[in-house]
């Protein structure tokens, strides 16, 4: 029987300049299309992944140009097409003055002081 598993994400855009997506969320991806049994949580400035409209074309370090820019957003929104279950921490959103309407649709809102309660629902907790 497959693990229920909550991976929780903190640090964001880690590895996005060298590649073109989050590596949690790829493995997301990889592993739930394998028939794994994978959630994830965004927390902390990871918070930001779930912002629509993000758009980082145009980036460029001298004549190197980022040619394949990420589209973590879109790729979390993919993630919630599959069945995956997005968590994402209120008091995080706020903090970053962000409101609901700046955020893909299909999240599901937790508190803070709901987060043990949470992570209890799972078989195990991956923090990134």
């Amino acid at each position: 029987m497959a693990k229920k598993i909550l991976q929780v994400v903190e640090t964001a855009y880690r590895a996005t300049l060298e590649e073109q997506d989050d590596t949690v969320v790829w493995i997301t991806h990889a592993m739930k299309g394998s028939g794994g049994d994978l959630h994830l949580l965004l927390r902390g400035n990871a918070v930001n992944y779930a912002c629509k409209g993000q758009d980082a074309s145009g980036l460029a370090f001298g004549e190197k140009k980022q040619t394949q820019p990420p589209r973590i957003a879109d790729d979390v929104a993919g993630l919630i097409g599959k069945g995956v279950e997005v968590y994402i921490v209120e008091e995080d959103i706020a903090e970053r003055g962000l409101e609901r309407g700046d955020l893909i649709s299909g999240l599901k809102p937790v508190e803070r002081a709901g987060l043990p309660k949470l992570f209890a629902s799972y078989d195990q907790v991956w923090h990134w």
